[in-house]
């Protein structure tokens, strides 16, 4: 059973991962300064990058759009997964052996290393059948997608391929690349007979079935030659991989739009999946030989941000009865989402594909914009089994009605249907429809409570399913301030890029989170000391100040514990810091300029100080006070030998 990840090997595994590598996988860096690089940001349009990598500190900042944070959350915001599940991936790419709280257990080396085995041979096969693909013996594969209206740019796009016919040309080929029989036997990918494993899939059209975060991890096959005597379509069966009722087609290429137009289009088949995407709908997936269900809900959930707050589901069926059983499933799963549902139902029974095929683009862009309801698709196709012209037709029709009803979980709708169907039954009474509903409703409560009245949904149950991602603010821990949380958020206003001052002190606080080992030791003392004129720039300090010195050897952790320590408001403006690339192209150039900055900051605090002095001096009568006069005049010479000195050393 997994636990809570110890807050220290969350620690070492961001400080032991290259953010530039794990972000490679996704954007494309290039230089832009010493230790910094750029590219176009993955998470909004634009065509100048400003998606800036510091490897240095373990950040990335978008100064377009404001993205920012360290590996893990970059992990988490591609892959669309929960902190715990980041952690994992990066942990298990590093060979890293994560400990868990409570006596908790994750995943250990040999599972992590056969599943990685698993995806090699999936992804050797992926490309066997892609390359097969342009062979001379697949041109049956090849007229079959052309007949649908898939040219080769699309096959590529969706990576299809074809499976050769005979019984071992890909069992050749991975045993060819290192593979045992024994590993092979746990892919799926082979059947296993008298004399032992053969390839599953043969002289078939082939499509990868992939993962949210894009590794191969099946495979989806249709038939293609009349002597075939198996099914019209085969997928890889469960495996430790795969597993149908977890997996959603074209997830992979549809992730980024759904969470972008917070819709998500559900379809029945491969190419339909194809003929959407390639007509716009982007968001469209399929499920793979199951039926929509509570593992897909999940998946959806995550990528919709399922938070009350918008977002819709739009499921496509035929219009025939197969069609509809369907769409009354997912009504029944409907309850588990907070987004709207709806059902997009073709009259001809065309699905996506066949529409594209015989009336373009637009029809597919239709079929999605006539989505009704799920809520009234449920309800009509209900009423549709009686016949309403009959006083016993719509009796009965309300007695089918009324659980259906009773079913929606929000209150508000569930009256608004409670009237509509007052309407589509012809009732004159609107408060009788709406009095058996709330019975049933009742009646449902009890039955799922065993008689016993429920209380507030979710009241008093503390979720204990996240993980802590910020370090823990131990009260005495050196380094760390401990006190009372402020009663009020303070606001900040971005400073003036054209105040000198201001200037100065932003790039002291970019040198101090880029280069605190410079910190270390008496520098450190003169650092704490500063004072900045900028009340955002000095929150930033104060939090560097929090952190304390025992950080500053750690840039990785460094820049970590600072994002906690300082006000909300402010995390954006200390991540930005930390990446923005320094003006200097040699490691000895840096260097130089940070030693630069730090001393015209501390020579700018002593400036401070002396105007002070001289301002008490200017003041004091010095035969009233005379200890008080020389006092400030030794006071004023050591500031300024201080000051020839930090001259000296740089």
């Amino acid at each position: 059973m997994a636990g809570l990840i110890k807050r220290e090997d969350i620690d070492e595994v961001r400080q032991r991962t290259d953010i530039k590598e794990v972000v490679d996988g996704y954007v494309t860096l290039k230089g832009a300064g010493l230790g910094t690089f750029k590219g176009l940001c993955p998470f909004h349009d634009e065509r100048s990058p400003s998606f800036t990598v510091r490897p240095q500190v373990g950040r990335y900042h978008c100064f377009g759009c404001g993205e920012d944070g360290d590996v893990i959350s970059f992990v988490q915001k591609q892959d669309h997964s929960s902190f715990q599940e980041a952690v994992e991936k990066l942990a298990a790419r590093i060979g890293y052996e994560l400990r868990y709280e409570d006596g908790g257990t994750g995943p250990n080396r040999e599972e992590v290393g056969r599943r990685q085995r698993l995806l090699d041979a999936h992804k050797i096969a992926d490309e066997f059948f892609r390359a097969q693909l342009l062979t001379p013996g697949a041109a049956e594969a090849r007229n079959f997608l052309f007949g649908r209206g898939f040219d080769r740019a699309a096959a590529e796009h969706f990576g299809c391929g074809y499976a050769p016919q005979g019984w071992d040309a890909l069992l050749k080929h991975l045993r060819g690349r290192g593979f045992t029989d024994a590993e092979l036997k746990l892919t799926g990918m082979f059947s296993e007979g008298n004399r032992g494993i053969y390839d599953r899939f043969r002289g078939r059209l082939i499509w990868p079935i992939k993962d949210i975060a894009g590794d191969t991890i099946g495979f989806g096959a249709r038939k293609l030659y009349e002597d075939d005597q198996g099914p019209k379509y085969l997928n890889t069966p469960e495996t430790t991989l795969y597993k149908k009722s977890q997996v959603l087609y074209g997830i992979d290429l549809a992730k980024k739009s759904i969470a972008k137009d917070r819709q998500l289009v559900v379809v029945e088949g491969y190419t339909d999946v194809m003929a959407c995407h390639l007509a716009g709908i982007t968001t469209a997936v399929a499920t793979c030989g199951t039926a929509f269900g509570t593992e897909h809900i999940k998946i959806a959930r995550r990528l919709l941000s399922d938070d009350g707050t918008g977002g819709e589901v739009v499921f496509t069926f035929d219009g025939d009865a197969a069609g509809q059983k369907a769409a009354l499933r997912a009504f029944e799963e409907d309850q588990r989402f907070t987004a709207q549902t709806y059902v997009a139902v073709e009259p001809t029974g065309a699905d996506p594909c066949d529409l594209r095929l015989s009336r373009g683009d637009d029809a597919v862009h239709a079929l999605v914009q006539s989505r009704r309801p799920l809520f009234e698709f449920a309800i009509r196709t209900t009423l549709k089994q009686f016949n309403l012209d009959t006083v016993e037709g719509r009796v009965q029709g309300l007695k089918a009605s009324v659980p259906v009803v009773a079913a929606i979980r929000d209150g508000s709708t569930r009256t608004g249907y409670c009237q509509a169907l007052t309407g589509w039954l012809g009732m004159p009474d609107p408060n009788e429809v709406l009095r058996l509903v709330n019975a049933e409703v009742k009646n449902a409560a009890r039955r799922q409570d065993g008689g016993r009245t429920p209380g507030p949904q979710g009241a008093g149950r503390p979720d204990h399913g996240g993980q802590h991602q910020a370090p823990p603010n131990h009260a005495g821990a050196p380094g760390v301030a401990a006190g009372p949380p402020s009663e009020a958020v303070p606001s900040f206003h971005r400073p003036d890029p054209r105040d000198p001052v201001a200037s100065m002190e932003r790039q002291a606080l970019e040198v101090a989170l880029q280069a605190p080992s410079l910190l270390a030791g008496a520098v450190w003392d003169r650092f704490a000391e500063a004072r900045f004129a900028t009340p955002a720039f000095q929150a930033v300090h104060d939090a560097m100040r929090a952190t304390g010195p025992g950080m500053v050897t750690d840039p990785v952790r460094w820049v970590e514990y600072v994002m906690h320590e300082v006000p909300e408001p402010l995390r954006p403006l200390v991540s930005e810091l930390s990446v923005v690339p320094l003006p200097a192209h040699t490691e000895e150039a840096v260097l130089k300029y940070c030693r630069d900055i730090l001393s015209r900051l501390f020579e700018l605090q002593i400036t401070r100080t002396k105007a002070d002095k001289m301002g008490q001096l200017q003041r004091l009568d010095p035969s009233a006070d005379p200890e008080t006069y020389q006092r400030l005049n030794r006071e004023l010479l050591m500031l300024e030998m201080e000051r020839r000195a930090l001259r000296a050393e740089t």
